[in-house]
């Protein structure tokens, strides 16, 4: 997190005095060293500071000293050493501070790669990382360029490409893609660099604060630039092409950078480093190293779209290149490079068509020569990829990876795609069942590939996850009958994981959203899926009734007609007959894991919503499920279940209708509203409580919807974020005829509304007090306004009296009107003194006016120190200042015990 900072160019006072002080101290080899966060938050400061348009070495002129004796101090913390290179290079970053610190041959000292190797601390990642970053600060003008190429750095920068330190290696691969794109020339950009932010944040590229536009290369530099790409181009060339097996993280390495370049250089870039790295991508292609070819086919790929944009004809090298994978002879290099085609949006037809058919040959092959037709062609080498599907890893993850593509193959247009996109379908449906070994392929030669995936559950999750995405495939719902088919038969079977279950329930739930028609699931299958249903509600692992009973929840919600024509109902009713749903989910709230509990209360309200729209009247179940289910809030001992009781309420009391008559639905509701926010506001669990907090808002926007001025939900948080004490009188005059508040808030404050707001007001739990504070603004302003025209309204709201408990939040609450009130003696009048007086009586309880308590708490302040992060006292540079002084000075202070450690604040 940077250190906020405001846009001047000088610095504090204060903190101007204490940095020598701190320099000195890092700089002191002997003193104690703050931690690496603390040197990180300095130069934050630091960059803020340069951001602001000031210069750091006027500003700081302590830092050259600093930085001087740091570098010749061979017994320097390396962590220190690491922060003053990069120090150093921010301080170069702008022309004027490089020339400043060249002229005093700072730059020399801190970037003297001989002077680090020969003082023994080279061999410290932390010191080469630092050297990487504050070069790369620099490099932001042509000057440094010339600085940096004249200094033969990008010799040692090549070097630690390879670095044993992956952080070191990637840096130095980033800094490599800085030098090459940020001083490319402005015109040969092109369409490449309108994007290039972008792009880079998506690629892991972040810019420090001194990142500007790129300068243009000037004559002066040009010849420096073309070195740094010849320099570069060859060392990309030799490089790739692994010498050794132990070589290959080096091709990696390159790969990654090679992608980079290409798919944001502009053309004579991209054109030079294609010219010379070409050669090598052939060899690498051809010598089919199985590790590198997925970031083979990123640099090819990024190659190949950056040739679009600019309306050229894509490189025929690059071409070459993407056929040359296609057609690699290992079978799962093939698919995995044709499935990195398609997930690139690849728009080639020729190559798009090839992908497809390497993807679904070898679930043709299992399932049978449908796909395809009856040969596949010699381009797809089938007989190679029989004899890798032979090999049971091997064939496990080419299957998967053939699966994982399927849905994006069906949506390739017909003339690339083989076969009907429900023959994919009905292959998925028939690999389904060869895994779970009720079938096996009717295919010459598959069975030896068949065993492979039967009882795979890899498989099966990969074919489950396919199936429910191609619910909504062209010609789909054809298949429902047989999709509802497999799918039970992997419910019912004793066989299926957990995680097999779960997944064939969502595959159910998905197609029967996209089956408006019923008609076709058989008689047969609707008893079939009641009695695997119940089955798998008393199945003995938790997660399978937890997924169950997910599922009865989740078919509640989805609408369908038995038959075409006949009403709407319920997806549970039509399928389940209704006649075991609502026991099932009863069964579950007794049930001994809590995450099962939460879910049968999720899943009874989803069941329950088109009951309450309707108003109907309650049944005895329904009565019995709310008495449970307030047993559960004041007596489960887990949080998630009591989460799931108030959410219940929160649903029932959303859904019900407002224009329907009053029923024992509604009457019910309303009677348990007061216990939920009385339990509800003192659970221990935050989100309980937050919960009630949401229930408490539904009532007041019933309560006060109505009155002009009230704004519900997100309009009032948005009316929030402007003080409160700044609106003008005439504003207020526009909030409400308080004709009829008085009623309204009486209602409220017997639901034991007010109670739960004030009682959230002065919670421990940030979150809590949060929206208790923007809720009792929302009331204050609609019921309280301060217009000179209201006030004859707000004397009639005063009489409406809220009882605070002596004990807790009440207790608490006042306490704060108490302090209120000593605060304004002066403006204390006859109601004041009746609240004052009764805060006196101790534990017996207080009544005060509900409009006089909304005035007296200060919510304003109070919301403006809730909004605010926890670390908004501290974070400042003043104080990370004084922290370093501190640590550094208990560290070093003879009276310190022994073990006592002192913590520097890091925020």
């Amino acid at each position: 997190m940077l250190i906020t900072h405001t846009h001047v160019s000088t610095m504090d006072r204060e903190c101007a005095s204490l940095l020598p002080s701190v320099c000195e101290v890092l700089a002191d080899s002997g003193r104690s060293v703050p931690d690496d966060t603390s040197l990180e938050k300095l130069l934050d400061w630091f960059t803020g500071l340069t951001e602001a348009g000031g210069s750091l070495l006027e500003a700081c002129p302590c830092l050259l000293k600093f930085i001087s004796t740091v570098v010749y101090n061979a017994a320097s913390d390396p962590g220190v050493l690491s922060f003053t290179l990069r120090l150093t290079g921010l301080m170069a970053a702008t022309e004027d501070g490089f020339k400043m610190l060249q002229e005093r041959s700072v730059l020399n000292q801190v970037f003297n790669l001989q002077h680090w190797q020969e003082a023994g601390l080279w061999d410290d990642p932390c010191l080469r990382i630092g050297w990487i970053q504050g070069l790369r600060s620099t490099l932001q003008h042509p000057k440094a360029l010339r600085f940096f190429v004249q200094s033969d750095f990008i010799d040692s920068l090549l070097q630690l490409q390879t670095d044993t330190s992956l952080f070191v290696a990637s840096a130095a691969n980033r800094m490599l893609a800085h030098i090459l794109l940020f001083f490319q020339k402005v015109s040969s950009a092109g369409s490449n660099s309108v994007n290039k932010k972008e792009e880079d944040d998506e690629r892991g590229i972040h810019h420090s604060a001194t990142d500007l536009e790129p300068p243009a290369v000037t004559m002066e530099t040009s010849a420096e630039y073309s070195a740094v790409v010849k320099g570069i181009s060859e060392y990309l060339k030799e490089s790739l092409i692994p010498k050794e097996n132990t070589k290959l993280h080096q091709s990696l390495q390159i790969l990654k950078l090679l992608a980079l370049l290409l798919a944001q250089a502009g053309p004579p870039l991209r054109d030079k480093l294609l010219q010379r790295v070409t050669d090598s991508l052939e060899q690498l292609v051809t010598a089919g190293c199985s590790q590198l070819t997925l970031p083979l086919m990123d640099v090819i790929l990024a190659a190949n779209s950056s040739c679009g944009p600019d309306g050229r004809v894509p490189d025929q090298r690059v071409t070459r290149l993407l056929s040359s994978m296609l057609s690699v002879n290992n079978a799962a290099d093939r698919c995995h490079a044709a499935a990195a085609l398609l997930r690139r949006g690849h728009h080639d037809t020729v190559h798009t068509a090839r992908a497809v058919r390497i993807l679904l040959l070898p679930l043709d092959i299992i399932t049978g020569p449908t796909l395809l037709g009856t040969n596949a062609s010699a381009d797809e080498h089938p007989f190679s990829v029989v004899e890798q599907l032979k090999s049971k890893t091997s064939c496990i993850s080419m299957i998967c990876v053939c699966l994982t593509n399927t849905p994006q193959i069906t949506l390739t247009p017909p003339g690339v795609l083989p076969c009907p996109p429900v023959l994919i379908v009905t292959a998925v449906v028939s690999l389904l069942r060869i895994c779970s070994g009720t079938s096996s392929s009717s295919s010459t030669g598959s069975s030896e590939v068949c065993r492979n995936v039967i009882g795979s559950g890899k498989v099966q999750k990969c074919a489950l996850e396919a199936l429910t995405a191609l619910n909504s495939s062209p010609g789909a719902k054809e298949k429902i009958s047989e999709v509802f088919t497999i799918l039970i038969q992997y419910l019912d079977s004793p066989d299926s994981d957990p995680t097999v279950l779960h997944k064939s329930y969502q595959a159910l739930v998905k197609w029967i959203r996209v089956c408006t028609d019923l008609s076709l699931i058989t008689d047969q299958l609707r008893q079939d899926l009641v009695e695997v249903v119940k089955k798998r509600a008393c199945d003995m692992r938790w997660e399978v009734r937890d997924s169950t009973v997910e599922f009865l929840g989740h078919l509640a919600g989805v609408h369908v007609s038995v038959s075409s024509g006949e009403e709407v109902c319920d997806a549970s009713e039509a399928l389940l007959g209704g006649c075991c749903t609502t026991p099932l989910l009863r069964e579950a709230l007794q049930d001994t894991e809590s995450y099962v509990r939460a879910s049968a209360i999720s899943a009874l309200a989803k069941t329950l919503t088109h009951s309450w729209r309707q108003g109907a009247a309650l049944t005895q179940d329904q009565t019995e499920i709310v008495s449970r289910l307030l047993e559960i809030l004041s007596q489960d001992t887990e949080g998630f279940p009591r989460r799931a009781v108030v959410q219940y309420f929160i649903s029932w009391f959303f859904s019900r209708s407002s224009h329907s008559p009053p029923s024992s639905s509604a009457s019910l509701l309303m009677q348990c509203v007061r216990t939920v926010l009385s339990q509800g506001s003192a659970d221990l669990d935050w989100e309980v409580k937050v919960h009630t907090l949401e229930l408490a808002e539904l009532l007041l926007d019933q309560a006060f919807s109505a009155h002009r001025g009230y704004r519900n939900g997100s309009d009032a948080h948005r009316a929030l974020q402007r003080p409160y004490g700044v609106v003008s009188d005439q504003a207020y005059t526009l909030h409400t005829h308080t004709e009829g508040v008085q009623p309204d808030l009486a209602y409220v404050v017997e639901q034991g509304v007010i109670s739960a707001l004030l009682s959230g007001l002065v919670d421990c739990d940030r979150p809590v007090a949060l929206k208790a504070c923007r809720l009792l603004i929302t009331l204050r302003e609609t019921i309280c306004p301060l217009s000179l025209g209201a006030l004859d309204a707000t004397a009639a709201t005063a009489t409406v009296p809220c009882e605070l408990p002596g004990r807790g939040w009440g207790q608490e609450i006042t306490k704060i009107l108490e302090m209120e009130k000593s605060d304004r003696a002066r403006e204390a009048d006859v109601s004041a003194q009746r609240s004052s007086s009764a805060a006196d009586g101790g534990g017996d309880g207080v009544s005060v006016s509900v409009c006089e308590v909304l005035r007296s708490l200060g919510l304003d302040q109070r919301l403006d120190v809730l909004t605010q992060s926890s670390d908004h006292i501290h974070n400042s540079p003043l104080s990370l200042l004084q922290d370093i002084l501190t640590a550094s000075g208990a560290h070093a202070h003879p009276d310190t015990k022994p073990g006592q450690e002192v913590i520097v604040d890091c925020y």
